[in-house]
């Protein structure tokens, strides 16, 4: 198949990430309601739709998501009819979070109910940074595009930072609570606390590779990490602004020390940490500046992170 008879259709933003940054731009006829980046893909058809509100409180958010889960319903809807008319080749999608992206039951279901197209599904599982790069080569290979040196050059930027923290004593590593959901609190998981660890900190409340755990306030409390970093799932900076605020309001929150020494951080969770794709390298170093200011500077602070 030549790359000018390719159709994708991605129905996840990191996937449009990966496969944008294979050069795969032109090819994608297709994306999901929450495909962004890069700004060139605004354009495409918007081939899926969200079966709840992203404008509501978080534990109303939280609330509809398990609703529509316990009822069997993906939280996204994919709109059959414009996949219908795209008689897309490829569809990009992902098998690892029903909250994250549209199930991969849905796009079984959609798939087989296409008359004008039978396209091959490609489905995203990635937990730790290792399963990203080799998502990226995956996509890669599957259409005949070299990934070689993209991955290369990401994992160059990691064992970058790698190098810059090697120096560091123990007591110079600052123990980091990464909050993905406010209500219930959840701790951040799968490649997150990875990042945390690489970037010269050291990961509090979740394991590498598993699914985000919730958070008693009580052991947040206990636990008193030395920094805290928000990054709700979906949300950008400003969003991420109002969900801390309403946490700091609490009545222990000031008894921090984070909250005292002022290192509590809010991030454009949606953007960076959320997406499994090629920025996962730009979520570490934003991490390393946070964590190390003394060591790192690239330039995020203001659009990607700030103080709150």
């Amino acid at each position: 198949m030549t790359n000018s008879s390719v159709r994708i259709v991605s129905l996840i933003p990191s996937g449009t990430e990966i496969l944008a940054t294979l050069g795969l731009t032109g090819a994608i006829v297709g994306r999901s309601h929450e495909c962004d980046y890069p700004p060139e893909i605004q354009d495409r058809p918007i081939c899926t739709q969200a079966r709840l509100n992203s404008n509501a409180l978080s534990g109303e958010i939280h609330g509809e998501v398990n609703n529509l889960l316990q009822s069997a319903l993906s939280i996204y809807q994919i709109k059959t009819d414009v996949l219908e008319q795209l008689q897309p080749t490829h569809i990009i999608t992902q098998d690892q979070c029903d909250v994250c992206a549209v199930s991969f039951q849905e796009v079984e279901k959609a798939v087989a109910s296409l008359i004008h197209s039978s396209p091959q599904v490609i489905s995203l599982q990635p937990n730790v940074l290792q399963d990203v790069w080799a998502d990226l080569e995956r996509v890669g290979n599957a259409f005949g595009v070299d990934s070689v040196k993209v991955i290369e050059n990401l994992e160059a930027r990691v064992k970058i930072c790698q190098k810059k923290i090697q120096g560091l004593s123990l007591n110079e590593l600052p123990a980091v609570a990464c909050i993905e959901w406010t209500d219930p609190l959840m701790a951040a998981a799968n490649w997150i606390p990875e990042l945390v660890n690489l970037a010269g900190g050291q990961s509090l409340f979740s394991v590498v590779g598993q699914s985000s755990p919730q958070l008693e306030w009580e052991t947040l409390i206990i636990t008193n990490p030395d920094v805290i970093i928000f990054m709700p799932c979906g949300f950008d900076l400003n969003r991420t602004r109002q969900e801390a605020k309403l946490l700091t309001q609490r009545p222990d929150w000031q008894k921090l020390h984070a909250a005292q020494s002022g290192r509590v951080y809010i991030t454009d969770g949606n953007a960076y940490f959320n997406r499994p794709g090629p920025r996962l390298a730009d979520s570490l170093e934003i991490l390393a500046e946070i964590l190390h200011p003394e060591i790192f500077d690239y330039g995020y602070k203001g659009t990607a992170w700030e103080p709150l």
